[in-house]
């Protein structure tokens, strides 16, 4: 059964979607490039201020203190809220404001928002500037709408995704911005495709191995110690014990890619040795210290301490048989992995729009990388949240990243009677 006004609710986005895609542009116009962490208040503001226009109540939160701030680079957030006609639940539509550096490979303006054979080009643009837009789109069409609704609205608009969300979400979880009374249902516009609603990720563990060595001549190496060959031995180790059973093991989470339904482990960098003299000439040294940063993907089904315990338990091994082996082992970054339930609300009503305007089931599914659903799971204890916005996750940091129109025409409309549904529910 569907209210009244909801086909007119549908029929104005459609109505919207220059203004869609002119809010998309300006938000990918500027560069809000992280790290360094550039230009967060101007896109705090271009959001904070439409939404005061149409009545929302509106808060720019620093997140002081938080890795990366800084008077130069400050972590700006903000948060804007609206009330209903009565009490009732609150929606919740967060994206992050904050793009990876646009790189080499552009064949056009990376931060020029052109509008090419249906899309929107941009850094930004998939991940996720357009979700961002759509959300804004979808609430003011529901509020234009004018039916009255119980409960609250809320978008915000928060820093450092892309770097952990330190001076983001989870700043502003640590503060009750994300758990109950005040909001009740959460709804991120992360590029995960139009017909996917997702319910999770796979967690992730960062560390770094150094090697250490002695350093001398190096026309004379035996009378030192080579680093650089110790971390081939970690290598070879990892090669021989770890990649091999990694592919034993399935996750029974609907991660996509297929690939993504195991863990997985990839060896990020190394530094060794002295830097090059000239022109690529070696300094003639042995090296005395050799860095290696790995990036370890766990499933559900795992437990991060026995991970990290597995490779304290190789490293050791190879103190044990390797003359002169000395390593350390430093944690870099952790998060353990989320998934909510498939019978929430919020995972409910989403599912139920997106067969309605896509004509098709929705897919659940799960990331295999992470997002800001982590702190507001963890911190905020608040399990009714997913991710679900317009988008090919693939396109995300590539060159010639972009987002289709039509997808973000769709997406809108999603959210707009994903938040109706939410709202007018009977709460159980």
């Amino acid at each position: 059964m569907t209210h009244p006004f909801e086909d007119a609710l549908l029929r104005s986005i459609d109505g919207r979607r220059d203004d869609l895609v002119a809010l998309t542009r300006a938000l990918i116009r500027i560069p809000s490039v992280n790290p360094p962490g550039d230009y967060y208040r101007d896109c705090a503001e271009l959001l904070g201020e439409r939404l005061r226009e149409r009545g929302f109540e509106v808060t720019y939160l620093r997140a002081a203190g938080t890795p990366g701030d800084s008077d130069r680079y400050p972590r700006w957030n903000v948060v804007a809220r609206l009330e209903g006609s009565s009490p009732g639940p609150c929606v919740h539509f967060n994206s992050h404001i904050d793009v990876v550096e646009a790189g080499e490979g552009w064949t056009v303006d990376p931060f020029g928002g052109e509008v090419l054979n249906g899309r929107v080009y941009g850094r930004g643009a998939c991940d996720m500037k357009g979700g961002l837009a759509a959300s804004v789109i979808a609430v003011e069409a529901l509020l234009d709408a004018g039916a009255e609704f119980p409960g609250a609205l809320e978008i915000s608009g928060t820093a450092d995704e892309e770097s952990g969300g330190y001076g983001g979400v989870a700043w502003l979880a640590e503060r009750g911005w994300f758990s109950k009374p005040r909001v009740d249902h959460v709804i991120i516009p992360e590029p995960l495709n139009v017909d996917r609603v997702c319910i999770g990720h796979r967690g992730v563990w960062w560390g770094e191995i150094a090697t250490q060595g002695r350093q001398a001549h190096g026309s004379m190496p035996f009378l030192g110690d080579n680093a650089v060959r110790h971390m081939g031995a970690v290598i070879e180790a990892l090669e021989r014990e770890t990649f091999p059973g990694l592919d034993s093991l399935e996750t029974t989470m609907p991660v996509v890619p297929e690939g993504a339904r195991r863990p997985t482990l990839n060896i990020n960098s190394i530094h060794g040795g002295q830097p090059d003299v000239v022109d690529g000439l070696p300094a003639p040294v042995v090296p005395d210290s050799c860095r290696l940063v790995f990036d370890r993907r766990l499933l559900i089904e795992e437990d991060l301490d026995e991970v990290k315990a597995r490779m304290l338990a190789l490293l050791d091994g190879l103190t044990r048989s390797r003359p002169d082996f000395r390593y350390r082992l430093r944690d870099l970054f952790e998060v353990r992995p989320v998934m909510t339930e498939p019978d929430r609300p919020v995972v409910l009503a989403t599912v139920e729009a997106v067969g309605r305007i896509m004509g098709r089931p929705a897919q659940l599914v799960c990331s295999p990388g992470t997002y800001d659903q982590k702190h507001i799971d963890r911190i905020g204890r608040l399990r009714d949240c997913i991710a679900y916005g317009p988008g090919i996750l693939d396109l995300a940091h590539q060159p010639d990243e972009y987002v289709e129109i039509d997808d973000m025409v769709a997406s809108a409309k999603v959210m707009a009677l994903s938040a109706w549904a939410l709202l007018t529910r009977a709460e159980s």
